[in-house]
């Protein structure tokens, strides 16, 4: 019988871990501390400020995601092919300068078109980041996968925080950009103190036209892609239909608010603080497990929303998604990079995080039609149920297949 030694994951692991590791982290926490500040809640204020109606806002708001979801695998496949430290450079680059031209925009299509613009940068962090994180660990993958999550997620936590602190003290929103570009400046020292991760596998390269090809059809052949890009849409569309609609629900059943806004913080909070802890169960028991359990923890949580009213209730249930959130994602990707082409990483995380961004947008829009259609509650609790069926397809597919658990 194998015997496991697990224990949760502590600060001196991580320090003891390579200069790339900690480089990659401390870079991506900067800029995506610094984007976050960018979008919530400064964005839409700024777009007001500019005359923006509330139907182009929405478009501002999500045109980035849309330019993400349609170039991550392209930049993917491109990093495998010249190397992720030159891609890195360039999206530091984006998330640096864009900043500063936020003051020459006078009209609401002009900002509509700098985000579109804007959305490179995370277009090329997202597929390389990871990519660069998985070719370069050897071992406790979902584990790594877990702190580097944890680092993106405190971002997330800053950056809002930040912006709304700046704009209270009554900076303009223009002001705020600049200051946005002057961190992001920061990024280039630890982005500069990275060295080129050693390919696991060494190989001529074909002609680029011939290398695209043979990526996408390695990434859209491997079973492990659909089914992990598939999981986090379906994670995704769940969690952003909440997120759109909750705030509304609330308010129609007298929930506070301000309840509403400590829900969010304690879900995004323990996810954030257990994403090493979640990975660490996806190594040591294995991805599918994981996964599964995250799907039933989450698929339960969404429809006790509408039965829970207090205070104590709704914030148990924040720490059982963000739990849930925490055993799915480290393991998703993990499990993608396990069962890729060792040539192809880069393009298998760009089909994921095409698809994690379909679900971002799909999530209101299917939301927004439940609600229509049935009402508030029967939304949650099909979400719920999708949430459930996912689990049942992770758990179905894990039994028939063998995935390695210990890199």
């Amino acid at each position: 019988m194998r015997q496991f030694n697990f224990h949760i994951p502590t600060l001196d692991m991580v320090m003891k871990r390579p200069l790339n590791f900690i480089s990659i982290t401390g870079a991506d926490f900067i800029v995506r501390s610094a984007y976050q500040m960018g979008k919530t809640p400064l964005l839409p204020i700024f777009a007001m400020t500019l005359g923006a109606t509330d139907a182009f806002l929405g478009f501002i708001v999500s045109v980035s995601t849309l330019t993400g979801m349609v170039l991550k695998p392209g930049i993917g496949i491109l990093s495998d092919r010249w190397g992720r430290r030159w891609w890195l450079i360039a999206g530091t680059i984006f998330f640096a300068g864009m900043p500063f031209l936020y003051r020459f925009v006078h009209t609401p299509a002009e900002l509509f078109g700098i985000r579109i613009i804007h959305g490179l940068a995370t277009a090329i962090y997202g597929p390389v980041t990871l990519a660069f994180v998985a070719e370069g660990v050897k071992e406790r993958l979902a584990e790594k996968l877990g702190w580097f999550g944890m680092a993106r997620s405190a971002g997330y936590i800053v950056g809002p925080a930040a912006a709304g602190w700046l704009l209270a003290t009554g900076v303009s929103p223009v002001t705020v950009f600049t200051i946005i570009g002057l961190f992001s400046c920061l990024a280039f020292v630890p982005i500069l103190l990275l060295s080129e991760p050693a390919p696991r596998v060494k190989a001529i390269r074909p002609p680029i036209g011939q290398q695209i090809v043979h990526a996408l059809k390695s990434g859209t052949h491997t079973p492990s892609v659909w089914l992990s890009g598939g999981l986090e849409a379906t994670v995704f569309v769940a969690l952003y239909a909440v997120k759109a609609f909750l705030p509304i629900y609330a308010l129609s059943t007298g929930i506070s608010v301000a309840l509403v806004g400590a829900f969010f913080s304690v879900q995004e909070g323990v996810h954030m603080v257990l994403k090493p802890v979640g990975g660490r169960i996806g190594d040591r028991l294995g991805y599918f497990g994981a996964i599964c359990l995250g799907m039933v923890l989450a698929g339960i949580a969404l429809p006790l929303i509408t039965l829970t009213h207090g205070i104590l209730g709704l914030m148990a249930l924040a720490v059982l998604i963000g739990a849930a959130q925490a055993l799915i994602f480290p393991s998703t990707v993990a499990l993608v990079s396990t069962q890729i082409s060792a040539l192809h990483i880069g393009a298998g995380m760009g089909l994921i995080g095409t698809l994690k961004n379909a679900g971002k947008v799909a999530g209101p829009i299917l939301g927004g039609f439940l609600i229509h259609w049935l009402n508030f509650s029967p939304m949650f609790w099909a979400m719920g149920l999708l949430l459930l069926l996912g689990a049942g397809v992770i758990g179905c597919w894990g039994q028939r297949r063998q995935v390695p658990i210990q890199r």
